[in-house]
């Protein structure tokens, strides 16, 4: 019986790591990159150890953040085209990679690598090609949040990623919209987070008018993914106590009533978060009497 390696449809895993490393070595070559990139971003997946080698090799950020920074001049005026965006897109598929791994992260982080995709994240452009890009661009920033690392969140404090989110959250397609209510979420989820924007009444009302505003528009076409970040931000921000005794003035009443019933009927945890906010900012109204 033959040995899988040695199977004709079967790529051993040595031949599948030098494929790798030939790849990467191509970046560093402006002619082969994009195709490079193309190949790279396809297999991000499958290959652990791709950030590791991505970031430790020769060259190979520098290639990533030229492939970056030359867009720039396309953002304004608006001149972005697909071709363009799909290859900066897997360039930033790549970074997502290294933002991801636990070997990396840090890495990318003490680099101030995101801080390159935030003039992504300021555009407002619906064309497609613009939506991509800052949706791409939003994953990044959401595969940092993902794990829950306090010092991913105080780096992401001393930036502007929070208006960025709340800007997303008004005028991006729906996927991008429920991307930066997540990454607003994960924030508030952490202590410092969620003191930062309790701080001052500026940032509270800055954040509870976007996602009141956010909560209006599901009334005409619910999102029953969107609602859920946007309930659990609203169950975050009743753990503070200045926080929870505002939102008993501003939270939407389409929360507190039927409105979204049909929209969350299968959504066993949605519903829990919100009879849990509603119980939170009623007991607090029943201390204050």
């Amino acid at each position: 019986m033959l040995d899988p390696a040695q199977r004709p449809d079967h790529t051993r895993p040595e031949d599948e790591a030098e494929k790798i490393f030939h790849l990467v070595l191509e970046l560093t070559n402006p002619e082969q990159r994009e195709a490079a990139l193309l190949e790279l971003s396809k297999r991000r997946e499958t290959f652990i150890d791709l950030a590791p080698i991505l970031w430790h090799s020769f060259g190979t950020i520098s290639a990533l953040l030229q492939e970056i920074v030359a867009i720039y001049p396309l953002l304004s005026p608006p001149s972005l085209t697909a071709q363009a965006s799909n290859r900066v897109c897997n360039a930033l598929a790549l970074l997502q990679c290294v933002a991801s791994h636990p070997e990396t992260r840090t890495l990318f982080l003490n680099a101030h690598i995101p801080l390159f995709l935030y003039p992504f994240l300021n555009t407002i452009s619906k064309t497609r090609p613009f939506e991509y890009l800052r949706l791409t661009s939003l994953g990044v920033i959401g595969a940092l949040v993902k794990v829950d690392d306090p010092d991913v969140i105080n780096f992401l404090l001393s930036t502007e990623i929070i208006p960025l989110c709340l800007r997303i959250m008004e005028t991006g397609s729906e996927l991008s919209k429920t991307v930066a209510t997540f990454i607003v979420q994960k924030i508030l989820l952490d202590e410092t987070g969620l003191a930062y924007i309790c701080a001052t009444a500026e940032r509270f009302y800055a954040v509870s008018t976007v996602l009141g505003n956010l909560v209006g528009s599901l009334v005409d076409q619910p999102s029953a993914r969107l609602l859920k970040h946007i309930v659990r931000c609203y169950l975050r921000l009743s753990d503070n106590p200045r926080a929870r005794e505002a939102l008993r003035q501003c939270l939407p009443d389409v929360l507190r009533d039927a409105t979204f019933s049909a929209c969350l009927k299968d959504d066993v945890t949605t519903k829990r978060w919100l009879t849990q906010l509603l119980f939170n900012i009623t007991e607090s109204t029943q201390h204050v009497q």
